[in-house]
């Protein structure tokens, strides 16, 4: 995020990093700024109110952290910036898009950064051996060793990208992430302007979207999964407000269906995949940690009923979730983006496409250190299909080395890759 901030402050005037809550948006953004204003510090943010066009007067880049506190900062900011604010201005830092606020989009004026948790190239710096933006330009060099294997993946699973919680014991990281739920359900959702009756509800909710992590499952499957057998299910109506509130707070991160221009791979699936922020607020929803993981072979109770082993074990799709969580990452810095691909039918599916222009690199990924054939077979059909649109194709596994196979499709351990 460093780079990326430094490259955008030296190209507009204005950027807003956003992102959830624990991620490091302010930290990163102090780093770069010459002066700040802190809006959930009472006095500042009064100040601020008190004579808003004072901003311009203050050394750049600005930063405003937690804008959304007194959401005219962020029409203050595009007004300046439309006014003529040199490159480098100003950066906003926030964690939820203000409930009810009339704010301008800042579309043209504004430009955002999305902060995510950790990457796997960030908790292990000095591992990259292999570059995305290389892979995109079919440049990629595909060698290195990793020092990471299929048990300290699942370490990272649970252990958090959240650079505040990974730091801590396993005990302490199940605790402030128990916390971190506890606050979104009790008191972030009334600071969006949604009051929720029924905390427990709510809850079961959150549980079965983290259930349907790496999955394609729809919203009515979801909802049903939150039904206790002896209860009554939340209205449709609320738990399209669970799903929006939580948007808002930037705790999903669903990857959405890749379609090819001119779309010459037939009728396709147009279900986003979904994810929370980070695969180990998913594991504290299912209360599992990493030891338990390392037992698992199924879905657990109660999982494996709603969404059907079709959607393969829990661990593969958690390891999924932390591939995608460092990919969009790595794509954001390509200044590319991040999709999945499935035909309508479900008979060919890639986990990951990466797309810049017309250039694209497939993904598939696998919970184990070795490749064979079958593990290949969508990426070959997709490559015959796309031909010179395909820049590279890849399979992401947990074990040691990264090479070509005789195919040209490349093996790369999860923690070499890097932007």
């Amino acid at each position: 995020m460093d780079q990326q901030l430094t490259a955008a402050l030296g190209e507009v005037a204005a950027v807003a990093v956003e992102g959830p809550k624990g991620v490091g948006k302010t930290a990163a953004a102090t780093r770069q700024a010459e002066s700040v204003i802190r809006l959930d510090d009472d006095s500042q943010r009064q100040a601020f109110e008190a004579d808003p066009n004072r901003i311009r007067s203050l050394a750049s880049p600005l930063l405003i952290d937690e804008w959304q506190r007194s959401p005219q900062a962020w029409d203050v900011a595009r007004r300046w910036v439309d006014d003529g604010a040199p490159t480098g201005s100003v950066i906003l830092t926030g964690s939820a898009h203000p409930p009810g606020a009339a704010v301008h989009s800042g579309a043209g004026r504004i430009v955002p950064l999305r902060m995510r948790p950790l990457s796997l190239a960030e908790r292990f710096p000095g591992s990259v051996t292999v570059s995305l933006g290389d892979l995109l330009s079919s440049q990629a060099s595909v060698e290195g060793v990793s020092g990471l294997g299929f048990v300290d993946y699942v370490r990272e699973i649970t252990a958090s990208g959240f650079p505040g919680i990974r730091t801590l014991t396993p005990r302490g990281q199940r605790l402030q992430l128990d916390a971190y739920i506890d606050n979104v359900i009790h008191r972030e959702f009334a600071q969006q302007g949604h009051v929720v009756r029924a905390p427990d509800t709510l809850r079961r909710w959150m549980r079965a979207y983290a259930a349907a992590t790496a999955t394609t499952a729809s919203y009515a499957t979801v909802l049903e999964a939150a039904t206790p057998a002896e209860g009554a299910k939340p209205a449709k109506t609320t738990a399209i407000a669970y799903r929006d509130v939580l948007s808002s707070l930037w705790l999903l991160d669903a990857v959405e269906p890749w379609v090819p221009r001119g779309n010459e791979l037939g009728r396709l699936a147009q279900a986003p995949k979904h994810f929370l922020a980070d695969p180990a607020l998913v594991c504290r929803l299912l209360e599992l940690d990493s030891d338990e993981l390392l037992g698992f072979d199924g879905d657990g109770p109660g999982i494996s009923e709603s969404f059907g082993p079709s959607y393969g074990p829990l661990l593969g799709r958690l390891f999924e979730a932390l591939v995608a969580l460092s990919l969009h990452a790595y794509a954001s810095h390509a200044e590319a983006r991040l999709g999945h691909f499935r035909t309508r039918n479900g008979d060919r599916e890639v986990d990951f496409i990466v797309q810049r222009g017309r250039r694209v690199v497939a993904f598939e990924v696998k919970l184990s250190a070795s490749v064979d054939d079958s593990d290949v077979r969508h990426l070959r059909w997709l490559r015959d299909r796309l031909g010179s649109q395909l820049a590279d194709a890849a399979v992401i596994t947990t074990g040691e080395l990264a090479y070509r196979r005789s195919d040209g499709i490349a093996v790369i351990p999860a923690a070499l890759l890097g932007a």
